[in-house]
């Protein structure tokens, strides 16, 4: 589905067969809404909310943009118009506003603080995602500074250790995915400090260490690199906020699926003026 219709897919999932209670209450009335922001945040999902309300045929007037930090408090909508308009679109602009503002400002917050320390290492999401939801949160990712990582499985190769057992070794795996068209980056799962210098021995792109500990990740990055300066380093697998800065030192990207599976929502309302 392409961006539009997965967001109308949503509004029709949420309006069901008509919203029974504004057909029952009201009667033409208009209305002036405002959405307000209830905790500082860095601003996510206003694309999509001015989209929604426009095509419900509302006036919109946005007072922030995607990206932007703001602080509780803050009025980020008004919309006019049709008052079971507004009603019909509500919670689910109210929701897209709420993950993925979620999602934006933690990663902001990793990346700065991780960048306080490696100016050059990347917060990344992962493909632990909503399904059917991607697409917002890996855009909600980006907004907070974030890089998107995968967005589908035709995008990069990446060897785990489900391949390399399926095959047999690492380096059969390796000798076939090579195989794959050179616009493809190949990376490979490493478990072990072993694996990563097999792996940067094979001339891949990047190689995840992965399950390590910060110690673990260290010493695996620097016997990778003894090997192949120029390999990319990325390190994932059970991190979390609190343990992201401990890896930023040595590593290029730090991937954690936290950022859309366990992310706290910024809550945010909507209230006739």
């Amino acid at each position: 589905m392409t961006y539009k219709e997965l967001l109308l897919s949503y509004l029709k999932e949420d309006l069901g067969g008509g919203d029974v209670t504004s057909e029952a209450v009201l009667d033409g009335e208009t209305a002036v809404a405002q959405i307000l922001c209830k905790r500082d945040c860095v601003l996510a999902g206003m694309r999509e909310a001015e989209f929604l309300f426009d095509h419900m045929g509302l006036t919109v007037d946005a007072h922030h943009q995607d990206g932007e930090r703001v602080v509780a408090g803050d009025v980020v909508i008004t919309v006019r118009g049709d008052a079971a308009s507004i009603f019909a679109a509500e919670r689910l602009v109210l929701n897209l506003l709420m993950r993925m503002s979620g999602i934006a400002t933690l990663t902001a917050e990793l990346s700065n603080r991780c960048r306080a320390i490696n100016p050059n290492v990347r917060i990344a999401a992962t493909r632990k995602t909503t399904p059917g939801f991607r697409m917002f949160e890996k855009r909600a990712v980006m907004l907070g500074g974030g890089d998107p990582h995968r967005m589908a499985l035709d995008d990069a190769v990446i060897i785990k250790d489900n391949h390399i057992a399926t095959v047999g070794s690492l380096a059969e795996a390796l000798k076939r995915a090579q195989r794959v068209s050179f616009s493809k980056k190949i990376e490979v799962e490493a478990g072990t400090l072993e694996q990563a210098e097999e792996a940067a021995h094979g001339e891949c792109d990047i190689i995840m260490l992965d399950n390590m500990t910060p110690e673990q990740a260290e010493r695996a990055a620097a016997a990778a690199r003894a090997v192949d300066p120029d390999v990319t380093i990325e390190v994932s697998g059970g991190i979390t906020p609190e343990t992201a800065e401990r890896y930023a030192a040595f590593a290029d990207v730090i991937s954690l699926g936290w950022l859309t599976h366990s992310v706290r929502s910024v809550d945010f309302s909507l209230n006739v003026a």
